[in-house]
């Protein structure tokens, strides 16, 4: 073992690890962590439900599975490991790395973001919890890495928490209504707010701290609308009115 990420609120626990010369990433849901906010059981069950979800959106922007099993009276997905740094607060140092790359390269970003969620539509997933916790760049390859899918979920889809899983910064209307259609017009949303996080300013979604052109900065508002009738419809239509803009 030679990392160990310990700070989660989702139960589980994971690893860096090597065997035979290769290096890994460990997820482990089972023992009792620090800062978790559900159950050891209920961790086991996320995570057993996860399992199958990144065999299903396997993509070359996203995290590797290699292998899941019962273990150690708990449950654990093996990962290929990656390089990548995380754009989320949490990891300050690396964030900043990732703010400080070129605008051209936070665009090229934001475009794998789409085409993967474009993909995870076809497949008939819904993206939930998707954040910044979720984006990671691998500098030395770059390359987009797309990480943390656990909660995405076959469609049709309904919110039966009131408040969602994820980030309120990402977070559309509808995730914090019981009883709402959680779809791909509410990807849309998240989608808007990954723009905006990588390219102007997540909370403060005006012009003047937008990075592009005018065009593309209408277009990532409207995906932004709090009213679903007035955002892009699909991923693949935001996707379209982000290439004509360009």
């Amino acid at each position: 073992m030679f990392k160990v990420y310990d700070a989660q609120d989702s139960g589980n626990i994971c690893f860096g690890v090597f065997n035979n010369g290769k290096k890994y990433f460990v997820k482990f849901a089972g023992a009792p962590t620090e800062r978790s906010c559900i159950s050891k059981d209920e961790a086991i069950k996320n995570l057993k439900r996860a399992a199958p979800v990144y065999g299903d959106l396997a993509h070359p922007n996203l995290i590797k599975l290699v292998t899941s099993e019962e273990i150690g009276g708990g449950f654990a997905m093996v990962f290929e490991w990656t390089d990548a740094e995380c754009m989320h607060p949490m990891y300050p140092r690396s964030r900043l790395k990732f703010m400080q790359m070129p605008t051209e390269t936070r665009l090229q970003v934001f475009e794998d973001i789409l085409a993967f969620h474009a993909h995870a539509a076809k497949k008939g997933y819904v993206a939930i919890d998707f954040y910044d916790g979720s984006i990671m760049y691998d500098f030395g390859n770059r390359k987009t890495v797309i990480c943390d899918i656990d909660f995405y979920a076959k469609m049709p889809y309904f919110n039966n928490m009131w408040r969602l899983w994820g980030s309120s910064r990402f977070m559309s209307p509808e995730e914090f209504q019981l009883g709402a259609a959680i779809d791909e017009i509410t990807n849309v949303y998240t989608m808007g707010a990954a723009a905006f996080a990588l390219l102007g300013d997540e909370r403060d979604r005006r012009a003047k701290k937008w990075n592009l052109s005018q065009k593309l900065f209408d277009v990532a508002k409207r995906a932004v609308s709090d009213e679903r009738q007035t955002r892009q419809q699909s991923i693949e239509q935001l996707i379209n009115e982000w290439n004509l803009a360009k």
